[in-house]
């Protein structure tokens, strides 16, 4: 069979399962198998393919049809236009997440004063933290003065150990420092100018609902308890203890929260002294609902 042939098999067969995007994930998985480029898959379309990758083609297949994302049988992901090695030990990140880091960039080069402290809570793979620092690279080729220094936490230590892996391949492990904790809890007293942060938020029942491919997803990064705002209530409750005069709190959130977070904010508003600045939530690519900001005022 050549590679065409084979392309095609994969295609009708993902189709067959209803699985969506199924050309483009026939294709960049048999790059992947073939250890290809798009250009060399083209180009080598009549070439045969050895019983072997034929078989190992058809395996993974097999595994995207029982729901295991493409992401972590090529272990990669694209973010931010940086290429992220991800596992079944940490979300895969999203495009709809690259908004989140645009508004904390903004924030960050706003803020007057040579040393900037950075919070990345439940970093997962290490996306936000390593995109915010590679963005930064730029403006201190450009003479900017300013320090920036950003620490990154997750509860998970695989899921740290994925985040140090792709800190390592992009060549920032120096610049961010990689702490386990529970939210808040190993940070003892320093304070941030921005935390920025993606925490779990699907209410618990809601996650047996979701596709096959999102629930191969780690279970404790996705789950934000009954109600979904188990841990944007952690955020709101404490953030002032870490967040100096004038910091900014950024979260992601669900297409349909922005209003729970407000009232959420409203019943802590005399306890956690911070104050939301963004009137509507700022939408993501898909014009949904998705960051929410706060001040410490």
């Amino acid at each position: 069979m050549n590679q065409s042939q084979l392309l095609k098999l994969g295609k009708e067969k993902l189709k067959q399962e209803n699985i969506e995007e199924a050309e483009s994930k026939a294709k960049r998985l048999l790059e992947f198998v073939l250890q290809q480029s798009r250009a060399e898959t083209i180009r080598n379309s009549l070439e045969e393919v050895s019983k072997e990758k034929e078989k190992e083609y058809q395996e993974k297949l097999n595994e995207m049809i029982e729901g295991k994302p493409l992401q972590y049988i090529i272990q990669l992901q694209e973010f931010m236009g940086i290429d992220f090695y991800v596992d079944e030990n940490v979300l895969i990140p999203q495009p709809d997440t690259e908004v989140l880091v645009e508004q904390a960039l903004a924030k960050i080069q706003s803020i007057e004063g040579r040393e900037i402290q950075i919070l990345d809570l439940c970093t997962g793979s290490g996306a936000i933290a390593i995109s915010i620092e590679k963005q930064l690279q730029a403006t201190r080729q450009h003479g900017k003065e300013k320090e920036y220094q950003i620490v990154a936490t997750d509860i998970s230590d695989k899921a740290l150990k994925v985040a140090q892996k792709n800190a390592r391949q992009n060549q920032v492990q120096k610049q961010i420092q990689f702490l386990q904790s529970d939210m808040f809890s190993n940070l003892k007293k320093k304070e941030f100018d921005v935390i920025v942060s993606n925490p779990p938020y699907i209410e618990t029942k809601v996650i047996q609902t979701l596709s096959r491919e999102v629930r191969k997803e780690p279970k404790i990064a996705l789950d934000g308890g009954d109600d979904g705002l188990k841990f944007y209530r952690l955020i709101l409750e404490n953030a002032k203890q870490y967040l100096k005069k004038d910091g900014y709190v950024l979260i992601e959130i669900g297409y349909d929260q922005g209003e729970k977070i407000e009232e959420l904010w409203k019943d802590l508003k005399e306890v956690c002294q911070l104050v939301l600045i963004t009137k509507n939530p700022i939408k993501d690519l898909g014009n949904n609902d998705r960051v929410m900001i706060f001040q410490k005022r």
